[in-house]
């Protein structure tokens, strides 16, 4: 029995440890055609970066990973199964990451999308990111190609419980 499928039957975050990973890296290669490597986890866990996942019942729904940097958060990795997206469940963990960014007293969270996602650009945008630069060539693309990378930027407003009036979790 995995450490995801022991715990109770409720939705939340928790996070993410090293015997979690085959169920992390399920939905990874799921959602991605050029995946993080298990190894990418692996590092982002011994260097302490904040690794959450969103479980719903007994299954993993998604998870994030973001690394501390200055008064901010570096986003790195925000996934939700195929199966779960457009559920709100990414708005979820946005707000357990502002959350996690106010705890540590960050004032901007930063990120890179892919230029062509656009499904996931609406969310941050939505959101309150805004999009302030380009990554030449950042990521990997088919045909031995590459692709730029939107760099996006939110300022949390110290005050407020999330960005946009949204409710945690809720769609």
């Amino acid at each position: 029995m995995s450490a995801v499928e022991r715990r109770p039957l409720v939705t939340g975050q928790r996070p993410m440890t090293v015997t979690d990973l085959d169920h992390v890296m399920a939905i990874e290669v799921q959602a991605y055609p050029f995946p993080w490597s298990r190894g990418h986890f692996t590092d982002s866990l011994a260097a302490g970066y904040l690794a959450d996942l969103r479980v719903t019942g007994r299954e993993l729904i998604g998870y994030c990973v973001a690394m501390h940097g200055v008064e901010e958060l570096h986003l790195l990795n925000l996934t939700v199964a195929p199966a779960h997206q457009g559920q709100g469940h990414a708005r979820a963990l946005l707000a357990h990451l502002a959350e996690a960014a106010r705890e540590c007293k960050a004032v901007q969270i930063w990120l890179e999308v892919r230029q062509s996602n656009e499904r996931a650009r609406r969310l941050y945008e939505r959101w309150g990111f805004e999009a302030i630069g380009l990554r030449k060539g950042y990521y990997p693309a088919a045909h031995g190609q590459r692709e730029h990378a939107v760099v996006m930027r939110w300022t949390l407003d110290p005050g407020a419980a999330d960005a946009g009036g949204h409710a945690h979790g809720l769609d």
